[in-house]
Parts: C-alpha cells; sequence; structure tokens
C-alpha cells in the first residue's frame, strides 16, 4: 500500500469513527429552548399544571421548556398547531382529556390525534369540581337537581369550551339528570369562573386545581366531584356519583408530541417526567392544587389515551352532543 493509500486509509477510518462517536442531534436533546404549547388560557387549571411540568422539566434537562397558550375550539387550535410542527422534539403538545373527547365531539377535525401524535407520558388525574355560585340556595347534589327541575331553562352552565371535560361532565350530568340548563362556552375556565362567582351563570364543573382554590376562598360553593368516589385531597366534598349511580368523568393530563418524533427523544422526555413526578417538591405542589403524580411509560400512556377516547365517544352518544 502506498504512502497516499495509507493516509487516505487512515482518512476514512478516522471520518468513520468521528461519525460513530459523534453523539445525534437527539443525542445532544435539548440544546435549545422547547415550546410546550398548552390549548388552554393562562391562568386556568391546565396552565397552571403545564407551568408546573415546565418548570420541572426546565430544571432537570437544562433547557427552558416555554409554555406557550394557544386557547379555542377546545384545545384543539394548540393541537393542530402541535401536530403541524416539525417532529425534532422541540414542539410538545400538552395533552388529555379535552384530546380524547374531541375525537368523537368534533366532526370535522384537520387532524387524527391517535394517528397524529406519539404519547409520552402523563402527569397527573384529577377530578373536575361542581361549583355553583353562593346566589343559589342549594349546599348538595340532591338539592341542586330539586332546584334545577323546579326552574327549568332558567340555569346556565359555563365551561372552558367546548369538548373540553368541563363541558361534557356538565352534558353527561344534564342527561343522566334530565335537568334544563343552557351552556356557555368561554375561552377558558379563568375567564368564566368571574361570571360564576357574580351569579351570571349558576355552576361550572372546573377542573379541581382552579375550582378548588375558589371554593376554598368562598367566592363559590363545591357540592361534589366527578371521580367514581371521593377524591384524598377533598374528603368532605361528595363524589357526585353518591347521588347519581353511575356518574363519573375523570381528568388526566400529559405530554404528547407529533408523529415523527424521534424514539430516543421520546425516551428522554419520559425518564425526566417520571423522575420530575417522584420530586417530593413537586409532589407537595401537586397535592396544593388536588393533583396525584401519575407516571406512565410512553406506551401505558398511549394505551390510556385510546381508552379514555372510547370512553368519551359513549358519553358524547349517551349525551347526544355534537360540535361541526
Amino acid at each position: 500500500m502506498t504512502g497516499r493509500s495509507r493516509t487516505a486509509l487512515l482518512g476514512l477510518i478516522f471520518a468513520f469513527l468521528l461519525t460513530a462517536t459523534a453523539p445525534s442531534r437527539a443525542g445532544n436533546y435539548p440544546d435549545h429552548p422547547v415550546r410546550f404549547i398548552n390549548g388552554f388560557t393562562a391562568g386556568g387549571p391546565v396552565d397552571t399544571i403545564a407551568r408546573i411540568m415546565a418548570q420541572a422539566l426546565s430544571e432537570r434537562l437544562g433547557q427552558q421548556f416555554v409554555v406557550e397558550n394557544r386557547a379555542g375550539s377546545g384545545g384543539n387550535i394548540a393541537t393542530a398547531a402541535g401536530i403541524a410542527s416539525p417532529p425534532d422534539g422541540y414542539t410538545v403538545i400538552f395533552s388529555g382529556a379535552n384530546n380524547a373527547i374531541s375525537a368523537s365531539l368534533y366532526k370535522h377535525l384537520p387532524f387524527d390525534f391517535m394517528r397524529d401524535t406519539l404519547p409520552v407520558g402523563m402527569f397527573t388525574e384529577v377530578p373536575n369540581m361542581m361549583v355553583v355560585t353562593n346566589a343559589m340556595p342549594v349546599k348538595t347534589v340532591q338539592e341542586f337537581i330539586d332546584y334545577c327541575k323546579a326552574n327549568p331553562g332558567k340555569i346556565s352552565f359555563a365551561s372552558s369550551g367546548n369538548g373540553t371535560t368541563v363541558h361534557m361532565s356538565a352534558e353527561l350530568f344534564k342527561a343522566m339528570t334530565k335537568c334544563d340548563m343552557l351552556h356557555v362556552p368561554y375561552r377558558g375556565s379563568a375567564l368564566a369562573i368571574p361570571d360564576v362567582i357574580s351569579n351570571k351563570v349558576q355552576l361550572i364543573f372546573d377542573n379541581l386545581p382552579t375550582a378548588l382554590e375558589q371554593a376554598r376562598g368562598g367566592s363559590v360553593r363545591a357540592i361534589g366531584v366527578t371521580s367514581a368516589r371521593r377524591w384524598p385531597s377533598v374528603p368532605d366534598v361528595p363524589a357526585i356519583a353518591e347521588t347519581v349511580p353511575g356518574y363519573e368523568a375523570a381528568v388526566f393530563y400529559g405530554m404528547s408530541v407529533p408523529k415523527g418524533t424521534p424514539p430516543e427523544i421520546i425516551d428522554t422526555l419520559n425518564k425526566a417526567i417520571n423522575e420530575s413526578l417522584k420530586d417530593p417538591k413537586l409532589v407537595a405542589r401537586f397535592a396544593d392544587i388536588g393533583g396525584v403524580p401519575t407516571p406512565m411509560t410512553p406506551q401505558e400512556y398511549g394505551k390510556h389515551i385510546a381508552s379514555e377516547t372510547e370512553k368519551w365517544r359513549k358519553v358524547v352518544e349517551f349525551a347526544g352532543v355534537s360540535v361541526d
């Protein structure tokens, strides 16, 4: 072998070794800030969870996870934006029960959530809380049902938007109790709560973090939670199912990414989420707002989304509601 050939061969070997040992883009992940798209307004319960997790992931992974609020259409505007983003791990989607509901509630979505996203991990699961304006002369679920039936068409319920669990929890209650109530959608529960307080609308089945804060402050009255049984963080508030057998509407929060995101990035995010959920400080913050950390693998979270999508399909059919 000539000296020139040997030099060329050594150059090829060196180049190969550099390629083989250099970390991939996924291996360097994340090397710049990550957009965390949230489909609900700032200050609401979803946003609260998103910002707690964004801070935890920023600290654990060394890059900022920046919450970007794109409210509207039950979270579908944000989901569509996330799905349309490059699948490189630098845009992640706050996913949850609203996505499971939208799959059957909305008739003309521009995406298929199960097809167009990949699951990363779950954060927590909480119930909604049924709270009424203090102006209403009711203190229990049964008293509310009796009052509603004595005043048909005179009660309005707020929601954080069409297709949210806040909306569908009320629709399920309405269908199961035959209460005649008018739906008034808002662009997030943070905008709805003041109107419940002032009695412009009479109630909301809000996500527990916000509803609990308002109830503790005395600005609204809590009369039930949507979990099948009493929730550990609010044991004095009855489950609606104690009065309406079979009633249940759980809320879950997690993270998904656009389809095509490298599995190594998904694995990095999942490990960071699950490690964060073990942090005593984060556990305490969740406890303050009624949440319980619920770590899952991507596969487990994917199965959970699929199961919830089927469950909510049955609720949508039972309640007889749809959004064009």
